[in-house]
């Protein structure tokens, strides 16, 4: 291994020179106008790889391509298989003018290089490419085949990814999937996230008058959807936090005495998490820590309100619709299906009949959990350890990967998920960014962790 760390550490700067052309690639899936952008981006990326020493293409779909890149493996090669997942597609990094410098001009100040796309996930799974480039390019045999498949569809639902799995399921075939695509809680706290909340989506809109009134001639004769939409949303949940929908709560499991411990070793202090997220004070389902609220416990989430005049100065109208957008985060156990089914139920049943509903689905996916006890995780917190030279700890997180949930299911293959984002890296906000010394330590990671896992 001393032939690939000193690689690593004598070739840190190029690396960094790399990425940052990487970065500068505008690959943002969600605007049509960025469709050469990511096809772009994916050729420099095969013949990144290809100039590491790996086979790479690009493989078309019908939206964005996907880039497979594989170790040369030798005929009827019984090394056990890994594939390492990312994404090269970007969010889209509007507000501009909230950015203190271009997003797509990488910028370095100390360790943090800041740049859209450079924590999620164009650093994250550099760092991988990197790794396996020091076992390559110093003659170091790695003890497994290595498949990486990096996609441009992820920030839009990864629309052709379950259909490429599916037709490529031989070739992909794996022992275990790694994803650098989620966080750590400090630079000195490398974490392995064992559990993924699911999530369900949904647009609700009532519609009362067939037009905007006036509201001193007709206001309150008529009801005022945008009235009824928030005082139907006020009922979901209770003062102490609880959703008040029945059923809402099955299957969901309390945390074990081995996952309450690990709670305990999380750095980030509850008057930390109130400065970080900047609110007056921290609320949440009472009984519950704040590090539960937002990793171990469902959600009903009001993503947006939308109703009446939004112009300039005052316009006295009934309004005659309103719309929220809604998302429940979900935690293992809870199935989707069930969910959204008891959740627009309960919301016809207390829709009032001066108003009319309507519920548009989105999209949904199950909560993710691996045991953290099993031989791969185990492989990765030792991987962890030796790279960042502390004791690592385990941790649920809140947001959602569904592709996760695709990979077990056609793939028949845990994901162990090893990130390297910080909290405050700003993932899909302005000024996003990635410090360059998780950036670093997480090639190490990755190249420990090959030897781990066999």
């Amino acid at each position: 291994m001393k032939l690939v760390l000193d690689y690593l550490k004598q070739n840190q700067g190029r690396f960094v020179t790399e990425l940052c052309e990487y970065l500068r690639f505008a690959s943002v899936s969600a605007q049509p106008q960025h469709k050469k952008d990511l096809l772009a981006c994916a050729q420099w990326l095969v013949k990144h790889c290809q100039q590491i020493g790996l086979d790479a293409r690009v493989c078309e779909t019908d939206g964005h391509p996907i880039v497979v890149a594989k170790t040369k493996r030798e005929k009827n090669s019984t090394k056990p298989h890994f594939m390492v997942y990312g994404h090269y597609d970007v969010q889209p990094p509007e507000p501009l003018e909230l950015w203190t410098s271009p997003p797509f001009e990488p910028r370095i100040v100390g360790k943090n290089l800041f740049a859209r796309g450079s924590t999620d996930n164009k650093g994250q799974n550099f760092a991988h490419l990197k790794a396996v480039e020091a076992y390559l390019k110093t003659g170091t045999p790695l003890p497994c085949d290595l498949t990486f498949v990096i996609e441009g569809e992820e920030e839009v639902g990864s629309k052709n990814l379950s259909t490429f799995l599916k037709n490529n399921r031989k070739e992909l075939a794996c022992d275990t999937i790694v994803v650098s695509d989620t966080g750590m809680p400090a630079p000195k706290h490398p974490a392995l996230t064992y559990a993924l909340r699911g999530i369900i989506a949904f647009e609700i809109t009532l519609t009362g008058p067939a037009r905007d009134l006036h509201s001193g001639i007709f206001g309150g004769a008529v009801e005022n959807p945008a009235m009824a939409l928030s005082q139907l949303l006020a009922k979901v949940r209770d003062e102490k936090g609880v959703i008040k929908i029945p059923g809402f709560y099955q299957g969901v499991a309390a945390l074990s005495k081995y996952e309450q411990a690990q709670i305990k070793r999380y750095p980030l202090s509850d008057a930390g998490l109130k400065k970080l997220v900047g609110s007056p004070q921290l609320f949440g389902e009472q009984g519950f820590s704040p590090l539960e609220h937002r990793s171990s416990r469902p959600t009903f989430e009001i993503n947006g309100l939308t109703s009446g005049y939004q112009g300039e100065g005052s316009k006295t109208i009934v309004p005659s619709w309103a719309r929220a957008k809604i998302t429940c985060r979900l935690v293992p156990n809870q199935k989707p299906a069930h969910v959204r089914k008891i959740v627009c139920a309960w919301l016809k049943k207390n829709c009032p009949p001066t108003v009319r509903m309507k519920i548009s689905a989105g999209h949904g996916a199950e909560a993710y959990l691996v045991s953290p006890t099993s031989k791969p995780a185990q492989a990765a917190l030792r991987a962890l350890e030796k790279a960042f030279g502390t004791k690592p700890i385990l941790m649920r997180e809140g947001g959602s990967i569904p592709i996760v949930n695709e990979f077990k299911k056609v793939l028949g293959a845990d994901t162990l998920l090893l990130g390297l984002g910080l909290p405050d890296d700003n993932a899909h906000s302005p000024n996003e960014k990635f410090n360059l010394d998780c950036f670093a330590n997480g090639q190490r990671m990755s190249a420990f962790l090959w030897q781990e896992l066999t």
